[in-house]
């Protein structure tokens, strides 16, 4: 069981792991022992999840995320099948928590009178410089 937040936690019926050989430098070790780890959530049947997180977590996800809905996450980083293990299963987490924030509501402004004026001016100023450019006309 994966203790996402206090009141989320994920079953282990819901995770499935899949064990592979690595590739990689890592000599005998990497041809014998099958030390990567593919990790599958599938979190569009998920209990836990609300609508809006699972819709946040597929964003999050973006490849990672299949058409039926599952999250894998594959792990090759040590030597170590538990600790490849232990690796995905933290990402996991911490893609989950990232997706239970949510967004801020931007909050419209409108600008200052006084810096449309700025930008005007500015505007103006540089309109006047570029026009100084160019051909002189001889007046006699």
């Amino acid at each position: 069981m994966l203790r996402i937040s206090d009141e989320i936690t994920i079953e282990d019926w819901e995770l499935t792991e899949q064990f592979m050989r690595a590739s990689g430098p890592g000599g005998q070790n990497v041809n014998k022992v099958a030390t990567a780890v593919e990790l599958r959530f599938e979190a569009a049947r998920a209990p836990a999840l609300t609508p809006q997180v699972k819709a946040r977590l597929k964003r999050l996800a973006g490849r990672r995320w299949t058409k039926e809905g599952a999250i894998i996450i594959q792990c090759d980083e040590t030597r170590s099948q538990a600790r490849n293990r232990d690796i995905a299963r933290d990402r996991l987490v911490e893609l989950i928590r990232k997706a239970l924030v949510a967004p801020k509501r931007r909050i419209k402004t409108k600008p200052t009178y006084g810096s449309q004026q700025r930008r005007l001016k500015s505007k103006k100023v540089r309109g006047d410089v570029k026009a100084m450019r160019g051909k002189v006309s001889r007046d006699d």
